[in-house]
C-alpha cells in the first residue's frame, strides 16, 4: 500500500519502510508522528482525495534532525560596480522512516500530528497571548 502525502509545500509518494528527508518538523529524534494531509491512497484500490482523503494518515518515526547539503549563491556585478558576493545556505531537514500507511481510522490512532516549526511557533505565540 502506498500514499501521497503533503508536507513542507512538497508532495511525497511513500510506503512502509521508506526513509524521507522533509522540511524541518517540530519533533525530536525517536518521536512517532502522523501526517494527516494525504492526497491519495493506493493499493488494491486507489482513493483520491478532494483535496485530502478523509481518515487516512501516514505514521513515521523520526530518525534525526539534520542539515542538507550546502548551496552556494554567488553574485558578481560587472563593469562599473565590480562587486562580488558569496553566500552559503544549509537547509534544516528532518529524517523520517515511514512505519505505517493507514487508509482509515487515523483519528483514533492517538499519534501526534506532524507540524512544521512555523506552526509550532505560531501555536506557542497564540498560547502565550491568551494568558
Amino acid at each position: 500500500m502506498f500514499a501521497v502525502l503533503k508536507t513542507g509545500g512538497k508532495q511525497y509518494k511513500v510506503q512502509a519502510g521508506d526513509v524521507l528527508r522533509v522540511e524541518k518538523l517540530a519533533c525530536e529524534a525517536g518521536d512517532k508522528i502522523q501526517f494527516n494531509d494525504i492526497l491519495m491512497v493506493g493499493g488494491e484500490s486507489v482513493t483520491v482525495g478532494a483535496p485530502f482523503v478523509a481518515g487516512a494518515a501516514v505514521q513515521a518515526e523520526v530518525i534525526a534532525q539534520i542539515k542538507g547539503e550546502k548551496t552556494i549563491h554567488y553574485v558578481k556585478r560587472r563593469r562599473k560596480h565590480s562587486s562580488q558576493r558569496t553566500k552559503g545556505h544549509r537547509q534544516q531537514l528532518t529524517l523520517l522512516r515511514v512505519t505505517d500507511v493507514l487508509a482509515s481510522g487515523a483519528d483514533a490512532s492517538g499519534v501526534a500530528a506532524a507540524t512544521g516549526t512555523a506552526d509550532a511557533r505560531r501555536a506557542a505565540h497564540n498560547a502565550s497571548a491568551k494568558e
